[in-house]
């Protein structure tokens, strides 16, 4: 399974960002109070989250409490602590930590949701719009071909008209992945090996498919994105109703 890139540089930043702060804040903690200090560790974690996601947010709360107690509490340069105030300050620097992190991680979840379910939504009518004004309903089929790539980051895309044949596994209207003779659970074992179709109906009448390929190896998108590319479909289904359906035989 491949970490986006955001999250990797996120989970090497985790360990090293409230390290380099507590360092930083060694010159002067004999000026700055243990929860002065505690509270800055806590700005660094918060950074972590709001670039990667929970359990990078969790290791930089971790990180925080450790070099808080290495750096900012007697014995200095020893993860032992002695005093009842200082293990407090700890404790509760590991559990506000956590807090926030969790909480810069649903703020940062919910942009994403909010900007994808907008990208979709404008995807959506603009392609609704061309298949109004399009010279062909094979121009329609294009550029949902070309949109399919995009939603589902797809390595490769065709369409083709004409009877079914063969029995690939099928990206259903509800988002599910139907895999003959098999349960195929998308979420834990991602996309099915080879080309996947996608059918394009209107009226309950098929007009074609799209053949997807994946790639290999990749994470399979989320419902929402799914979803999309069915009513993408869709409106090429009901740009080709014109022409001669074909019926399905399976």
């Amino acid at each position: 399974m491949r970490i986006p890139p955001r999250d990797a540089a996120a989970f090497a930043a985790a360990p090293l960002a409230p390290f380099a702060v507590a360092l930083a804040l060694v010159p002067v903690r004999a000026d700055m109070s243990h929860t002065n200090a505690a509270l800055v560790l806590v700005v660094a974690v918060v950074a972590v989250s709001a670039l990667g996601n929970r359990c990078a947010g969790a290791l930089a709360a971790l990180s925080a409490a450790a070099w808080f107690d290495f750096f900012h509490t007697a014995p200095y340069q020893s993860l032992h602590i002695t005093g009842r105030a200082d293990i407090e300050t700890a404790v509760l620097l590991l559990l506000v930590g956590l807090a926030v992190s969790q909480l810069a991680a649903r703020a940062r979840l919910l942009r994403v949701v909010a900007l994808t379910d907008a990208g979709h939504l404008e995807r959506l009518h603009e392609t609704a719009r061309f298949a109004r004004f399009a010279a062909s309903p094979d121009d329609v089929a294009e550029r949902v071909r070309r949109q399919l790539v995009e939603v589902l980051e797809l390595r490769a895309c065709r369409f083709e008209r004409g009877s079914l044949l063969g029995h690939p596994a099928r990206l259903e209207q509800d988002g599910s992945v139907n895999v003959p003779d098999w349960v195929w659970d998308l979420e834990r074992q991602g996309w099915p090996q080879g080309e996947i179709e996608l059918r394009a109906t209107s009226g309950g009448r098929y007009q074609g498919r799209f053949m997807m390929t994946p790639v290999p190896g990749a994470v399979a998108p989320p419902l929402e994105s799914r979803l999309v590319a069915v009513t993408l479909a869709a409106q090429a289904g009901a740009a080709l109703g014109d022409s001669a359906p074909v019926a399905s035989r399976r």
